[in-house]
């Protein structure tokens, strides 16, 4: 084996996931992390023992510091373009956390620049990653549905704003553990761009990355400002968010996303298609993260249902993104897809805001 890769995190929030996969991977050496937190640097001995590299205050010191050869970006979005650009221009192979940027302009400004530097811009788009969606793709490319006309992918909670929480404790700083996420400077969006990006990906992926056409959508906060308010906050973003996605090919796309609803379920996540030859139906248990995946067909004539009883474990984006740069073979989530999505989340948000479609 060669020498290993120098790997490094930005952010130890969505970033402990990065860090933790890198260093479970042989071929790995994890020589620095950044957090501007010190109450999340305090943690590490004791949440990532085996982390032995510099810590860092600032992201874009480290990059500028350490040469590494794979970066790991996991901060508030209006972050992401800055730090990946950098990161891509020092020489690095970056995984950016999702949304990929703040809007489309911006992310196709970070794929111009991996383009121009060489290197791989990756997306953590998690969803893909999971046993019972790479199963559902893998059925999907034997032909089980046919042609998918049609699909609606949801992420509802109850009651889930991050920063609003009953479980979300103050980090000492001033404003509650991930406020950031209603701020829209910060994250540019609510819920659409928090929850609504997973589903809306793993749908456009499971659908075979169908060109967008055009999107009619509506977004409304009922529940956010009121309870931002209770505790002298200021919530800027929507709490939900729906969308009626219509592509080139004809098939069309029902996108739903909310931190806070009047349903039953503390959390609800489900994905519906339906093809020509079958329809597939993915949906959380116990309203949780774990799922089960339904498959409805006609054979000899008659309505058949089935369950998938078991799916393959598979490796982490984190083990893919090591192994794509180790082997310079393709990571499973390109940066031209995230570009696709921040098109399409762009144009959900317009279309809210003036009441009418747009087109793509």
């Amino acid at each position: 084996m060669g020498e290993l890769l120098r790997a490094g995190v930005i952010g130890l929030g969505m970033g402990g996931g990065h860090l933790a996969g890198y260093l479970a991977h042989p071929d790995v050496e994890v020589v620095a992390i950044a957090d501007r937190r010190e109450d999340r640097r305090a943690l590490l001995p004791e949440k990532w023992p085996d982390f032995q590299g510099k810590v860092y205050h600032e992201g874009i010191d480290m990059i500028r510091n350490e040469k590494l050869d794979i970066l790991s970006v996991a901060v508030p979005n209006n972050q992401h373009r800055e730090l990946t650009i950098a990161g891509l221009e020092a020489g690095a192979n970056v995984l950016c956390e999702k949304p990929m940027a703040m809007n489309a302009q911006e992310a196709q400004e970070m794929l111009d620049t991996a383009k121009r530097c060489g290197k791989k811009l990756g997306i953590d788009f998690s969803y893909r990653f999971n046993p019972q969606s790479r199963a559902m793709k893998a059925m999907i490319e034997e032909g089980a549905l046919g042609n998918i006309y049609y699909a609606r992918s949801v992420w509802f909670r109850r009651r889930g704003i991050p920063g609003l929480a009953a479980n979300n404790f103050n980090t000492g700083s001033g404003s509650p553990m991930g406020s950031w996420f209603y701020d829209k400077a910060q994250s540019g969006g609510g819920p659409l761009i928090d929850l609504g990006v997973h589903r809306l990906d793993l749908a456009l992926w499971l659908m075979g990355y169908p060109k967008p056409a055009w999107v009619m959508a509506s977004t409304y906060d009922k529940f956010g400002p009121r309870l931002a308010e209770q505790q002298g906050l200021h919530y800027t973003v929507e709490d939900l968010a729906c969308a009626m996605i219509k592509f080139e090919n004809g098939s069309t796309l029902e996108l739903d996303a909310s931190w806070a609803s009047n349903i039953r379920e503390n959390e609800l996540q489900t994905i519906r298609l339906l093809g020509d030859k079958g329809g597939m139906y993915q949906y959380n248990l116990n309203e949780g993260y774990t799922y089960e995946v339904e498959y409805y067909s006609e054979i000899a004539g008659r309505a058949f249902d089935s369950k998938m009883h078991t799916a393959h474990s598979v490796p982490s984006a984190f083990q893919l993104f090591v192994d794509a740069v180790r082997d310079n073979t393709p990571f499973l989530v390109q940066p031209e897809e995230g570009v696709t999505v921040m098109q399409i989340l762009d144009a959900v948000y317009k279309s809210a805001g003036t009441g009418e479609p747009i087109r793509i």
